[in-house]
């Protein structure tokens, strides 16, 4: 029980609701009625809701995501409430007035016959037309008293005596309406019910055509076991629903008022009543008649935390879009990330282009999520998961093996018949929200270094892992190379960095003069010239040109060592006889080691990185982005994802 004494307690039931929380907090702080307290109920949220809750001042309850029910939750937090009354509003709404909260338990302190009061909910410019008019419908400006016949009590706005509730919990097994059964319960035995015009909030449903099916699917399983609904009751339903359709169509094109019409023209509207008005019909039959329905545990976590996510989706060679998906579920021994930043690589292009081996071979396959290079936020913990902690900021390798096989126990894990590539192969990457992934691969960082630097340890890794080829490691005076790094682009401007930091001598080598100038500010000479690289006993190649490496080969001095970085180089006849005349040598190097990832995160913040920061770009530009990948003009683009509905149904 809380210790402040209170007349209400206010119970918001939250799973991802950190877009909304917020504007419901600034109007709870508005209130003119301050006698409350706030409580959370949280279901095992992953983005910031927790975070949002505890920072403006709320008491916070966690239960698991698998024990949720609606009926559940509610109880929860007044179990644990010190109000009188207790208010029930949803996490994505917004009181609409100073005087909401007031007005709501008036009817309760005015009146101990008063089980239950609630309140009047209203559309926005982002809500379904169709649903902002049967809020229109239900919860007009008249106020009213509900019967056993007419209920329309809604836990999304309102409140109860808690004195009654200490005698009639919440139903706990409906997957719905357990305000509409509560009040049922009450009104048998004959209390009042009355509904509040005056206390009204505007309702954020920002949903699917999927989640919109599946509310009503679940509405009406629990009409059902209620004994509300029958199967019989089909026909009337899609009887209504015809009605209301026309309704809304009327209202539209004779008496426009929905703030929709902000957001949709009349004609777009039109067909959105359609699209509703089927979909809210097809999960109320569905609900209705189908056997067994949400018996099973998994099946109602499916619907009732039917959450999205938005990611950039590759769907055929030259084809990508951005979509709404399903938040990734994690496995035991995995973990899912909140992507804070996501660089651009040109693999990410090679994806899209279908140039990539792997793509012939069968190795790989669209549709895929690309993006590689990315930071972000540890969001869920699965099962058998140590040493790393909900809020963690993260990076991952996405070069990951079995970890079993011979390849893999001897060192050579890029050579494991089982290992995927996220963003690449048999995994999605991180042109997304979110991304789940095996917790070996995650490293931990510092909470002060800065995540869209973060997103660049992945290429600072590759790079390193091929210096170790090179056995080019810190230089002494007796040990310093001389070394030519090929391309001035993103990953040489860091190689050059690399190479620089290690105490070699190094010159970067470009055609684009813009990019050669970036190395020159920091003291890093450059040229333009491929037959000036006799003069050097280190080559690093990462344009992955085929004129280029020819080149590099014919210039180099004897005994060289070239690596090569630059990806793909694909097909090509050429004689190894400059290779073998002069002592050689050429060293390919793909990916990284976890022992390189920790490397990449000491190194990042001593080389310099800021021009590789200039460009960022929201994840729905992700083809803006690769335009400017494509055309070399920006050195890189970090891509920062957008966050998209996450109102519960």
């Amino acid at each position: 029980m809380s210790s402040r004494p209170v007349e209400t307690s206010i119970i918001i039931r939250t799973y991802n609701e950190q877009r909304d929380l917020p504007a419901l907090f600034d109007a709870l702080d508005l209130q003119r009625y301050r006698d409350f307290e706030v409580i959370v109920v949280d279901s095992g949220s992953f983005d910031r809701t927790r975070e949002i809750a505890v920072d403006r001042g709320a008491k916070l309850i966690r239960i698991e995501k698998h024990d949720f029910t609606f009926g559940y939750s509610l109880n929860t937090g007044i179990r644990a409430a010190a109000g009188k009354f207790a208010v029930a509003v949803s996490a994505h709404t917004v009181p609409a007035g100073n005087d909401w909260l007031a007005n709501l338990v008036k009817p309760l302190r005015d009146d101990p016959n008063t089980a239950m009061s609630y309140g009047r909910q209203m559309g926005v410019p982002s809500s379904k037309f169709s649903e902002a008019e049967d809020f229109e419908r239900l919860y007009g400006a008249e106020s009213r008293t509900d019967t056993l016949r007419d209920i329309r009590a809604n836990n999304a706005n309102s409140a109860i005596r808690r004195d009654l509730w200490l005698r009639h919990p919440f139903d706990e097994s409906l997957p719905g309406l357990e305000d509409v059964e509560w009040a049922r319960n009450w009104l048998r035995q004959d209390f009042r019910v009355v509904y509040v015009p005056d206390a009204p909030i505007h309702h954020i449903h920002e949903e699917s055509w999927q989640q919109v099916e599946n509310r009503y699917y679940r509405e009406a399983v629990a009409a059902r076991q209620m004994g509300v609904k029958r199967p019989s009751n089909v026909l009337k339903e899609v009887w209504r629903e015809i009605l209301h359709a026309a309704g809304d169509w009327r209202r539209l094109f004779f008496a426009p008022s929905s703030p929709v019409l902000e957001r949709l023209t009349r004609a777009q509207s039109a067909r959105e009543v359609l699209y509703f008005r089927r979909r809210k019909l097809s999960g109320t039959i569905r609900g209705l008649t189908q056997s067994h329905a949400m018996e099973s545990r998994e099946e109602q976590e499916d619907i009732l935390f039917d959450k999205m996510s938005r990611a950039v989706i590759v769907k055929a060679r030259g084809t990508a879009v951005l979509e709404d998906v399903p938040v990734p579920e994690i496995k035991p021994g995995e973990v899912l990330i909140r992507v804070a930043h996501v660089a651009v690589c040109a693999t990410d292009i090679d994806v899209l282009d279908g140039r990539l081996g792997y793509f012939e071979n069968g190795m790989s396959s669209y549709p895929i999520i690309p993006g590689h290079e990315f930071s972000g936020w540890v969001a869920a913990c699965g099962q058998n998961v140590n040493g790393i902690s909900e809020g963690s900021p993260v990076v991952v390798e996405p070069i990951q093996s079995c970890g079993t096989c011979g390849h893999c126990t001897a060192g050579n894990q890029i050579a494991c018949a089982d290992r995927r590539e996220i963003g690449v192969m048999s995994a999605d990457g991180a042109y997304a929200n979110y991304i789940a992934t095996p917790a070996r691969f995650v490293h931990k960082i510092s909470p002060e270094l800065d995540m869209r630097l973060a997103a660049l340890a992945e290429p600072t890794a590759v790079i390193l892992k091929g210096l170790r080829r090179l056995g080019l490691g810190k230089a002494s005076p007796a040990r310093q190379r001389s070394c030519a790094v090929i391309g001035s682009g993103s990953l040489g401007h860091i190689c050059a960095k690399v190479v620089h930091e290690l105490g070699h001598a190094v010159t970067g080598f470009d055609r684009n003069d813009d990019r050669n100038a970036l190395l020159r500010v920091d003291g890093i000479p450059t040229s333009r010239d491929l037959s000036d690289l006799g003069q050097f006993d280190t080559l690093i190649e990462v344009t992955g040109s085929q004129d280029v490496l020819e080149a590099a080969i014919r210039y180099s001095r004897p005994g060289a060592q070239i690596l090569l970085l630059g990806f793909p180089y694909a097909e090509r006849d050429f004689s190894f006889e400059h290779i073998v005349a002069s002592d050689k040598s050429i060293i390919g190097s793909v990916g990284s080691s976890r022992e390189d990832f920790e490397a990449a995160i000491g190194l990042l913040p001593k080389l310099g990185l800021r021009h590789h920061l200039a460009c960022e770009l929201s994840l729905g530009q992700f083809d803006k982005a690769w335009k400017l990948c494509r055309t070399g003009q920006a050195l890189k683009v970090i891509l920062t994802p957008e966050w998209p509905e996450t109102a519960a149904a």
